[in-house]
Parts: C-alpha cells; sequence; structure tokens
C-alpha cells in the first residue's frame, strides 16, 4: 500500500504490514537511525538516493505512525498546504 501526492510516494507499507517506508530527510537518516537501532533502518540499497527510511510497525504506537505519516506529507506537499494543515490542527490559542 502506498500514499503519494501526485507522482511523489511518502509513505509505503510493506505487503506483510510488517514495514512502513517514509519520506524523511537524508541529511537527518543517520542519526535517526543511530538513536533507535531497533527501531528504524535504512531503505533498501535501491532507494538509498532518496530522502526515505522504514520503520519496523512493530516497534512504534499509533501516536508515532502519525507523527512519521504527518511529517512525511509535509515533505512533499507545497509549504502553504503543510502551513494551513498545521495551523487548523493547532487549533485556538
Amino acid at each position: 500500500m502506498t500514499f503519494r501526492v501526485g507522482r511523489i510516494v511518502y509513505v509505503a507499507i510493506s505487503a506483510d504490514e510488517t514495514t512502513m517506508g517514509f519520506a524523511f530527510p537524508k541529511e537527518e537518516r543517520a542519526a535517526l537511525i543511530a538513536a533507535e537501532p531497533d527501531k528504524f533502518r535504512m531503505p533498501r540499497p535501491s532507494d538509498e538516493r532518496y530522502n526515505w527510511v522504514r520503520v519496523r510497525l512493530a516497534a512504534i504506537d499509533v501516536a508515532e505512525m502519525s507523527e512519521l505519516v504527518v511529517d512525511a506529507w509535509r515533505m512533499v506537499v507545497p509549504k502553504r498546504v503543510a502551513a494551513a494543515y498545521l495551523a487548523e490542527t493547532a487549533g485556538p490559542g
């Protein structure tokens, strides 16, 4: 299962539903994986050139999955769309 904006995939769930790949800045990828190597993994070698990381779904809860998906989505939508979403979800205050 994949989620896209136009032609850009920002989340992909493996066929066996054990792993989720998601858009993530390449510059920050090594630090994320080093911090939690049992949870996060490098993308497959063929995908290393992309802004992409994989996570074991059994290692995250719904809240963390939601955060990863929204952050990945924000990477691929226009900045104004992401800003409008953030303003709407921030609520009053």
